[in-house]
């Protein structure tokens, strides 16, 4: 009796927490499927319904946009996994009692302003930058190279850096979760290490894997800091194109448009995860 009052108490306690959170996401994401239908007419919320701003989309500017951004997106997510896994597949089976001190570490980063992680990437494979001085130095090359900056595999670099910590956590919690009796047994009946790992560890640990693909594709998607500052013309993305018509073109509508496409392109991964994630876990 006693647990069921204080169940109800912290239900009654979290409540207006809850609905202020989700009335406020809500009323954000109506007012942006509302202004994707109105006119630029220099007014907030426009004089009349229009479905000229979905047309606008259909101009292979945009798609060519959008394929980029999800190439350059799916691509820093894969990479922050294939780092990831290793830093977190040590943490959760070799840390022993020191896995808070390398999860701080790992997190370490946070600790700084995102923009300047940015900058500091920027410093490292710029012109004079410091992974140009060191190859000079090393006789590997003659003059600086100009293909570091600027490019796609810049902003994908910079990208898996930021958004590693995001990547570490999931897997290690899905690691965590395995029972090391299934490993062992798998040893005792002649499985050499590699086999192990590939038929036992790496399965069971998917779920994290898909979660930490998700967690990271999602925010990469729509990023507009990165490709701005390390990725040059060539590396526009949709999260660009929508700063651009909210600040410098004034365009809101669009840029409204813009968002809610985006958020069409997100449901479709964050969907097959979740559904490959449930199926994993409905398998005996």
């Amino acid at each position: 009796m006693r647990r069921s009052r204080m169940a109800g108490f912290d239900a009654f306690t979290t409540m207006p927490a809850g609905i202020i959170g989700i009335g406020g996401v809500a009323l954000a994401l109506c007012l942006v499927g509302l202004l994707s239908f109105r006119t630029n007419d220099n007014s907030l919320f426009g004089h009349a319904f229009t479905l000229a701003n979905y047309q606008t989309l259909s101009a292979p500017l945009y798609a060519r946009v959008m394929l980029r951004s999800i190439v350059i997106a799916g691509s820093a997510s894969l990479l922050t996994i294939v780092l990831a896994y290793p830093a977190a597949y040590f943490i959760a089976m070799y840390a022993g009692r020191r896995q808070a001190l390398w999860l701080s570490l790992v997190t370490l980063p946070f600790w700084t302003s995102y923009l300047l992680r940015v900058f500091a990437w920027k410093a490292i494979l710029g012109y004079n930058g410091a992974l140009n001085s060191a190859l000079m130095q090393l006789g590997l090359i003659h003059s600086p190279l100009q293909s570091l900056l600027y490019r796609p595999p810049a902003v994908m670099i910079t990208l898996a850096h930021a958004y590693a910590a995001f990547a570490v956590l999931p897997i290690f919690a899905s690691l965590r979760a395995i029972d090391p009796r299934l490993a062992q047994a798998g040893s005792d009946l002649g499985a050499s290490p590699a086999s192990v790992f590939l038929r036992i560890i790496l399965p069971l640990s998917m779920p994290g894997v898909l979660a930490a693909f998700v967690i990271v594709f999602i925010p990469t998607l729509g990023d507009y800091a990165t490709p701005a500052l390390v990725g040059g013309l060539a590396s526009t993305m949709i999260g660009n194109l929508i700063q651009a018509e909210f600040s410098s073109v004034s365009n809101w509508p669009l840029g409204c448009t813009l968002a809610v496409v985006v958020m069409l392109l997100l449901a479709l991964p964050v969907l097959s995860a979740t559904f490959m994630i449930r199926a994993r876990g409905a398998r005996p």
